[in-house]
């Protein structure tokens, strides 16, 4: 077994190959603390001829056992992988993908899997660290290191840190924080680069200035440089040779051909605003082109022939940014597409809003729920519950494609949760509003930056349902056109620019700052300075879009959607909660069967109270009242015979709340017998007279009459 390793954060990272998984291509154990995952790379030997994409698939797996539980459900294995895992490959894939040489594409699996799951809160990250390791030392030809920390920022009002003489934290960098500084931070990002640059950033904050996130990434790479010189080590140790890759030739005289053919075609129709237009009078080109080519040279290949169109676009819309200053829809690098916001187009929705920005509409939908709406989530952590969800979909209809439509792909999880993150930190605590939250998604049409028009329609459409949102927030998509020095940031890019482009980065926030972040670069990295101005290029262009929705709806609506339930809190002293609750559940059974509400009570004594109905919902709190009402010396009760004795009767004056009617208080006039007044389940007016220290009370139904008398003669 062969080793290397280097301190981070005060800690060993420890890679280890050489003792598991021996027959894959590359095999790397990462240690941090308790934590162990297992990364294995294995790249098929034989490759494709005309395979124009490389086939890589990357999986994280959390083995319950790691965390030593048993999984839940029926099967009490693991099955598909939970969102938690979906979003974990996702995060290792992003910053993988890129390094692999030029021309490979012969089918490549990595895979993470958890062995070992303590404190560190870092299985994710070291994940990314251990598959580079494992690629690097196979003969997959990877090309260069990468790693990742997860960095963040202590609150600036965070305590104190550990025992007394420890410096403040407040506003301070730390490195893959564990779960317990989780909570103290105000900005979380997970970093990932190579030793020149940053390759990866993804994470949120709580409306953190720009500057701030510059300076965690910056402290970031300053670690990542120290875990790749550990790699590095380790593949001097034992790394294989690389597999030859046979170089990519691209066939120069139908290049030459195809170019004659279309490129002046195509200078004007890749300018075509209309993105539907744009297509189709591109692939008419493109038809065409083959038509001829075919004809001329039987034995041209069509394919061939496309790919060498496609590689025609790029380069005519990159040169066209670059050298002319005009995107593919005419705008300038800075210019942001038309917006409109439409508010409470759904009437049976809580909320709903439709965000517009020139070709990408989103419909989004708010619903409100109880705590039984909540998601559980079973984790490695333990069991969770989740009061705010954002969903979101995308049809194949909002690109004008015909697909089967199956369940949610790791895209869409992925967009949803960093739409979701994006929304989380301005919604308002549960003591203040004590809802679960959905959010719903649905892209109708898709021109760029889908998720971030996710974002601006979930602050439409929770204004509209009136959830008193701290501020609202707004996203954008900057894109980036790289070619030697010379760079141009796009703001708020297309489709067409994404996919041509060198960089996705985007950025949502409020007026005050970042909410969350996400960057992905399909070259080595990007510089410094390029990341500050494109940050600033997105905070200007946030200002303007949430201007834009400001003219729609300025703040959250006073009332809540006549369609959303009603909620109503109250406390509850603990020794109550058996009485609501009731033998066997009885008494709130009770109360939800004559009301039709839903009751949830805590360990804490906190009631939950929820109904769409008013009436009904006012109708469960008395009820609920009365209940844990507590009897008041000198009040009249109307009460229920309970027991009848040769002294007196016990009057039930309150829901599990009995007082004794001794035989001289039941009348103004002489009673011989009990049984001469009253019998059991009579109700009687009576009044608290006397509760003694221990809590008994005693009651007078001659005092009640007597009060009835005076205020009938007032």
């Amino acid at each position: 077994m062969t080793s290397t390793e280097v301190i981070i954060s005060e800690k060993n990272l420890i890679l280890e190959t050489g003792l598991l998984a021996k027959q894959a291509d590359g095999s790397v154990v990462a240690r941090y603390g308790d934590t162990m995952v297992l990364a294995t790379a294995v790249a098929n030997k034989a490759t494709v001829e005309g395979k124009d994409f490389f086939p890589l698939t990357i999986d994280y797996i959390e083995k319950a056992y790691s965390a030593g539980k048993i999984p839940g459900g029926f099967l009490k294995r693991e099955g598909r992988l939970s969102e938690k895992e979906v979003l974990t490959s996702r995060l290792i894939d992003r910053p993988i993908r890129p390094l692999f040489k030029k021309g490979f594409n012969s089918e490549t699996q990595g895979m993470v899997s958890v062995l070992s799951y303590g404190d560190e809160n870092i299985a994710d990250i070291l994940g990314i660290t251990a598959i580079s390791a494992a690629l690097l030392i196979s003969d997959i030809p990877f090309e260069d290191a990468v790693a990742a920390v997860r960095v963040g920022r202590f609150a600036p009002n965070a305590p104190n840190a550990g025992e007394a003489g420890d410096i403040e934290r407040a506003g301070k960098i730390v490195i893959n924080p564990c779960f317990e500084d989780m909570a103290l931070l105000d900005l979380t990002l997970v970093v990932a680069g190579t030793a020149e640059a940053v390759t990866m950033v993804e994470g949120g904050g709580l409306e953190v200035p720009e500057d701030v996130l510059i300076t965690a990434i910056d402290r970031a790479h300053e670690e990542i440089k120290k875990i790749i010189g550990a790699e590095n080590l380790l593949r001097e140790k034992v790394g294989k040779p690389k597999r030859a890759v046979a170089e990519v030739k691209e066939n120069e005289a139908l290049a030459a051909s195809v170019k004659d053919l279309c490129v002046e075609k195509m200078r004007d129709s890749i300018r075509i605003p209309d993105k539907l237009k744009r297509q189709k009078t591109l692939d008419g080109i493109l038809e065409e082109t083959i038509k001829q080519l075919t004809a001329t040279d039987p034995e041209v290949n069509a394919r061939e022939i496309a790919k060498l169109f496609e590689h025609l676009e790029q380069e005519l819309v990159r040169t066209s940014i670059m050298n002319d200053g005009i995107r593919a829809d005419g705008r300038g690098a800075d210019e942001i597409r038309k917006i409109d916001c439409h508010l409470n187009l759904l009437p049976r929705a809580h909320g709903s809003a439709l965000f517009v920005r020139g070709e990408t509409q989103a419909l989004v939908a708010v619903t409100l729920g109880t705590s039984h709406d909540e998601q559980r989530v079973d984790s490695l952590d333990g069991d969770t519950y989740r009061s705010f969800m954002l969903h979101y979909n995308f049809p194949p209809f909002s690109v004008g494609e015909v697909k089967p439509l199956r369940s949610p792909g790791r895209r869409e999880i992925g967009h949803g949760a960093l739409a979701e993150r994006s929304i989380k930190s301005v919604l308002p605590g549960a003591d203040v509003f004590p809802y679960t939250i959905r959010i719903v998604s649905d892209i109708l049409e898709s021109n760029g930056s889908s998720s971030m028009a996710s974002v601006c329609g979930a602050t439409l459409a929770l204004m509209d349902a009136g959830v008193p949102i701290k501020a609202p927030v707004a996203g954008i998509a900057m894109g980036l056109i790289k070619e030697g020095e010379k760079v141009v940031v796009l703001t708020d890019i297309l489709g067409l620019e994404d996919h041509f482009g060198d960089m996705d980065f985007k950025v949502s926030g409020t007026k005050e700052g970042i909410t969350a972040f996400q960057m992905d670069v399909k070259i080595k990295g990007v510089s410094r300075e390029v990341m500050v101005g494109a940050l600033e290029k997105a905070r200007l262009g946030r200002l303007h879009i949430l201007g834009k929705i400001g003219e729609a709806i300025s703040e959250p609506r006073a009332e809540l959607s006549k369609n959303a339930p009603r909620i109503f809190q109250m406390k509850i002293r603990a020794d109550k909660i058996k009485d609501v609750i009731g033998s066997g559940g009885k008494v709130i059974k009770g109360i939800i069967e004559q009301t039709g509400v839903k009751i949830d009570i805590n360990d804490e004594g906190i009631v939950t109270i929820a109904s769409s109905d008013e009436a009904s919902l006012a109708k469960a709190r008395a009820i609920v009242e009365g209940i844990v009402e507590d009897a008041q010396i000198g009040r009249i009760y109307k009460g229920k015979v309970k027991k009848i004795m040769d002294f007196g009767a016990f009057v039930e004056i309150l829901p599990g709340t009995d007082g004794l009617l001794h035989i001289s208080q039941i009348s103004d006039k002489r009673v011989n017998k009990v049984t001469d007044e009253l019998k059991e389940d009579d109700e009687v007016m009576v009044k608290v007279i006397e509760i003694d220290r221990a809590g008994k009370i005693k009651l007078s139904r001659k005092e009640a009459m007597k009060d009835a008398a005076k205020q009938s003669e007032t």
